[in-house]
């Protein structure tokens, strides 16, 4: 593997860890929210929201490094499909297909989440006009949509991180297997000058 891909490689890679690790932060959170429900259900929801307003009102720091940090994903993924091989379709294609996706949930969902909860405006909750009630959903379900939403994400995430580890496998074994082919030829080679 050439320096340049194993380095593209970590730009990656590096991102992805990142945004697991963000991710695995929410966990709690999205676990009660996703496949238990509290005893005090009320009163969590209350805590969820009070997080996720916290979260959306962090200074603009915080988004920019984030948005940096993505675009370093996608820098690594232009570094590895320049003069790409053909392992390198397979692979990082897959994996920029996933990571893509990714931004998607985050832009579409997450980022939405963040507004609608911010905002508190539920479907059920307001006296709306008529025919708006239709546009939003109620209080738990936009906390499950944002719940499902990061652990989309997380999946999507692993899903990077596999291929990236199959792409460093399937090298690593071509190169074991060139290396057996190559040492197999030199030592045809030695026997046919031993004979003569």
């Amino acid at each position: 593997m050439a320096q340049t891909d194993t380095f593209a490689t970590f730009l990656i890679i590096g991102p992805t860890c990142f945004f697991l690790g963000i991710l695995f932060a929410s966990f709690p959170y999205d676990y009660n929210v996703l496949w238990t429900t509290p005893a005090d259900k009320e009163a969590y929801f209350k805590i969820l929201e009070d997080h996720i307003k916290f979260l959306y009102a962090s200074p603009p720091l915080i988004s920019r490094i984030l948005h940096i940090v993505i675009g370093t994903g996608l820098v690594g993924f232009l570094m590895k499909l320049y003069r790409a091989t053909e392992a390198n379709y397979l692979f990082d294609g897959a994996s920029l297909v996933l990571y893509f996706a990714g931004v998607l949930v985050y832009l579409t969902n997450i980022v939405k989440g963040f507004r609608v909860v911010t905002v508190g405006i539920y479907g059920a909750d307001h006296d709306l006009p008529e025919g708006a009630a239709d546009d939003y959903i109620s209080r738990e379900d936009t906390l499950r949509v944002f719940a499902a939403s990061n652990t989309i994400l997380a999946l999507v995430l692993v899903g990077v991180l596999v291929l990236q580890a199959g792409q460093w496998y399937a090298l690593r074994k071509e190169e074991a297997e060139i290396a057996a082919m190559d040492q197999a030829a030199e030592e045809k080679k030695k026997a046919g000058k031993k004979k003569q």
